[in-house]
């Protein structure tokens, strides 16, 4: 009910009106908004999207790894981008000196990928991409397993019917101690009616039918599935797209889309033991509180 109302609220403030006179009557008649317009909005939130993911991976790897190589500061690195399509965040990491795969099911989008690094000399060395999914190049033959310091996730997850399989490959293809990035939308109903009924239904500014609201998921469930296969969560911070200025910031609220930082643990957890001084347990402890209190 009250996405309904949001949406018609929306609507009411996204329609522009102007009035004409017809045979000395006053008509209202509302301006429609050409495709070209369409497509210009949703590359420029895409662009302006992955410009925070990149933001989210850089200043965590730069923080953990920085200082490498001047001009090159993740030289060393080897990352995977998982749904890379086109490469908009494959291609930054790759300038920064990572050595960079990105793969995508889709053999288009990995077409297209590599005929735009193909132009930039900088790339070329570095920057590689591959039609294959997460789950095949996580098994053995797949040449990927334990091969990675990180692995970026941008809005991925609420596209995935097996959370579980995505966190073990996740942490198949790590190293230990390598980092995990995601960044997706949390399940509420405010990113209901943002990110489906105004963005896809009447902004337009991602295709209708994008998202699928079951699969969203929260930063609770998704900590809490890392953190069961093999993670620990570093940080979780609240993004925030404003559509007048179409640009994205950082903020204190996860009610919408979010950005989540895992590490891969070093050892297996005892799980047969319980002690209370132990600091895994402590960190459940921390955990708990933060959520439930």
């Amino acid at each position: 009910m009250y996405s309904k109302k949001f949406g018609r609220l929306i609507l009411g403030f996204c329609t522009r009106c102007s009035t004409s006179v017809v045979n000395g009557t006053p008509t209202s008649t509302r301006t429609t908004v050409s495709w070209t317009s369409v497509c210009k909005h949703h590359t420029q939130f895409l662009e302006r999207r992955s410009q925070m993911g990149f933001a989210h991976v850089r200043d965590n790897l730069l923080n953990a790894h920085g200082g490498r190589r001047p001009g090159k500061p993740l030289a060393g690195l080897r990352i995977l981008d998982v749904g890379c399509g086109g490469g908009l965040l494959t291609e930054p990491l790759g300038r920064l000196g990572a050595d960079v795969l990105g793969i995508d099911p889709v053999a288009d989008s990995i077409g297209t990928a590599e005929v735009h690094a193909w132009h930039d000399p900088d790339l070329r060395g570095n920057v590689r991409y591959r039609a294959i999914t997460l789950e095949e190049l996580s098994e053995k033959g797949g040449h990927g397993a334990g091969q990675f310091d990180a692995v970026v996730a941008s809005e991925v997850v609420e596209h995935l019917a097996d959370l579980e399989t995505f966190t073990l490959c996740c942490n198949q293809v790590l190293k230990p101690g390598g980092s995990l990035f995601i960044t997706t939308i949390n399940k509420t109903q405010l990113s209901y009616a943002l990110a489906i009924v105004a963005a896809e239904e009447v902004l337009r500014i991602v295709p209708s039918g994008t998202h699928d609201w079951d699969k969203f998921v929260s930063p609770m469930e998704l900590e809490r599935l890392l953190e069961s296969n093999g993670f620990h969560v570093e940080s979780i911070r609240g993004m925030l797209y404003n559509p007048l200025s179409g640009a994205w910031s950082w903020t204190e609220s996860t009610s919408i889309n979010y950005a989540l930082h895992a590490v891969k643990l070093e050892e297996e957890p005892n799980l047969d033991e319980d002690d209370p001084e132990d600091p895994t347990v402590i960190v459940a402890q921390a955990k708990a509180r933060r959520w439930y209190n």
